[in-house]
């Protein structure tokens, strides 16, 4: 398994940092944030905004890809009728701005994010080029789930059939069919189905819902602005698959990806990719990897038990919500011990270069929200894990380096601790990065952030180096808390790297004991050597045994990192 990742080792030479923008907010300094306020009200983000200045820019933030999130024409409230665009029915669009997975049109660009809405396919395309003279990659999102309940494309390929074009309605499933029906039956959701309009939407036969709802009757809860997509599995026969003859959405999403391939793409985020069988992915996925060999496939699955599974099919990183996020955000609360971090990377120890570890993104709520930490600084240590503990990947959300609160209450959103993706919005902090005009605590919040980032970058330790796990000859004692401290080694060649992370609010004095074994596993060499505090610069001599200890100070809310040169 680790054989199909070590490309993606091999492109960058040293930690992969994915930085995660929504273009339509990154770049727009419009501070009205009018409530379900319109484009024209509230400003868009636009791809020229990541100009050669801005990405150079954010590469210095240590940043090797850059995920370009919502890129694709989606259905939005926006009227682009004058383009030729088909307008879309407002009742089955969620928010003005409208989901980035309720895609509308696979082959073609958001028309919001364009400067000139005729050259938008020539906008990303320059965007996709200056991103890769800046040194970085980039990643778009392939949604293969489901797509918006008015798809229809106005630029697939020639000869190439548009999803549904072929299908007969008249079968609830069939693995001809591109969608799944409702034979007879008119959609009739739980909600409005006007949004306005003097007409309402009208759906006959109604499709399937894209989070698995298989009636007419959608409701507000769930994923009603799409409609699922049919890949050969007859979930009205218990979740039968027929895969034989190759369906036909097989094919068609396929072509999609190696369509954006050919653009220059470097990675696709495959939205809600467990809800897709497996059997499409290693079908898929081997062709694409086969006129494609350098791009790496990043999976949204969040049931462990199919981790394994999905990485055989040929994916390179899978998110490690249901794991190590959703342990530090318990760690960071104070709701689970600091050695629960242990159990869990052990879950995932045979696949960890595969685990792609993060902090926040636009589904979770954001670290210094009401409903997460409220304070930015709580979570610095649960950084330094995600960052140190293993080589795997880490992806951080635009604003977060600054302590983005994501307590505005958008639109559709709502005020729920996150920042929206259904709405024509702005950040604040970004725009006040932008001008200069940051806080002294937002302003060492970045600074923390390049440090952690900078140290797990230019360190083959943490790159490169094997782990070993401290916590289980720390237990706690009058100098060490492993409720609220971790601490674990990394090493590479003749540098020891012992990382330190205090999730308490006080500072922390503590003795870490290195067993023998983690001398015999990483090849320590006894004796006195010289020790420097990464963070600080501060050096001192330490001096290494077995079964001995080493004194560490750590800040409240913090982390050390000691450089041991053996």
């Amino acid at each position: 398994m680790l054989r199909i990742f070590s490309h993606f080792l091999k492109q960058t030479m040293k930690k992969t940092v994915i930085y995660q923008v929504l273009p339509r907010l990154y770049g727009n300094r419009n501070t009205t944030r009018k409530p379900n306020g319109t484009i024209g009200e509230n400003g868009c983000g636009k791809l020229n905004d990541f100009s050669s200045a801005e990405l150079k820019e954010i590469k210095k933030k240590g940043v090797t890809h850059i995920w370009y999130t919502g890129v694709i024409r989606h259905a939005s409230k926006t009227d682009y009728s004058a383009y030729g665009i088909p307008r879309q029915h407002p009742a089955v669009i969620k928010g003005q701005a409208g989901s980035p997975y309720a895609i509308a049109d696979y082959y073609d660009i958001d028309p919001d994010l364009a400067v000139d809405v005729e050259k938008r396919m020539e906008e990303f395309e320059a965007l996709v080029s200056r991103t890769h003279k800046a040194g970085m990659k980039v990643i778009i999102d392939f949604v293969p789930n489901h797509v918006a309940r008015q798809y229809k494309s106005l630029f697939q390929p020639k000869g190439v059939k548009g999803l549904g074009d072929d299908d007969d309605p008249q079968h609830g499933f069939s693995p001809k069919n591109n969608f799944y029906y409702c034979p007879g039956e008119q959609l009739s959701p739980y909600f409005d189905i006007f949004g306005g309009e003097e007409e309402p939407y009208v759906e006959i036969p109604a499709k399937a819902t894209g989070n698995d709802h298989f009636d007419s009757r959608p409701g507000r809860n769930d994923w009603y602005e799409t409609v699922k997509l049919n890949y050969g599995v007859d979930y009205y026969a218990g979740g039968i698959g027929l895969f034989e003859p190759i369906p036909d959405t097989w094919q068609k999403m396929l072509d999609i990806m190696l369509f954006w391939a050919s653009k220059g793409v470097d990675a696709f985020r495959c939205d809600m990719a467990e809800m897709v069988p497996s059997a499409f992915w290693s079908w898929a996925l081997s062709r694409l990897k086969s006129d494609y060999p350098e791009i790496t496939i990043i999976g949204e699955v969040y049931n462990p038990s199919l981790y394994r599974s999905y990485i055989a099919s040929g994916f390179d990183l899978l998110y490690d919500k249901v794991g190590m996020y959703d342990t530090l955000r318990a760690v960071v609360c104070g709701y689970a011990s600091a050695s629960s971090i242990t159990g869990a990377w052990q879950a995932t120890d045979d696949i960890a270069d595969h685990m792609l570890y993060f902090l926040e993104n636009h589904d979770e709520q954001r670290i210094a929200s009401d409903f997460f930490a409220g304070c930015p600084f709580k979570a610095v240590p649960a950084l330094a894990v995600s960052l140190m503990l293993r080589r795997n990947p880490f992806m951080l959300f635009e604003g977060e380096e600054y302590g983005e609160r994501g307590m505005d209450a958008e639109g559709f959103s709502g005020r729920d601790g996150r920042t929206t993706i259904f709405d024509y919005w702005s950040i604040d902090t970004l725009c006040r990065a932008a001008s200069g005009n940051l806080s002294d605590d937002e302003k060492r919040l970045a600074d923390i952030h390049s440090k952690l980032i900078s140290i797990a970058q230019k360190e083959k330790a943490v790159s490169e180096g094997e782990f070993f796990d401290l916590m289980y000859v720390n237990p706690a004692s009058a100098t060490f808390n492993p409720y609220r401290q971790y601490t674990f080694l990394r090493k590479a060649g003749n540098s020891l790297l012992l990382v330190v992370a205090n999730f308490d609010d006080k500072e922390a004095n503590v003795s870490i004991t290195i067993p023998a074994h983690a001398f015999d596993y990483l090849n320590i060499s006894e004796g006195s050597h010289k020790a420097t505090e990464l963070l600080t610069g501060i050096a001192l001599p330490v001096t290494l045994c077995k079964d001995g200890s080493l004194p560490a100070s750590v800040p409240a809310y913090g982390v050390a990192v000691y450089k041991i040169a053996l």
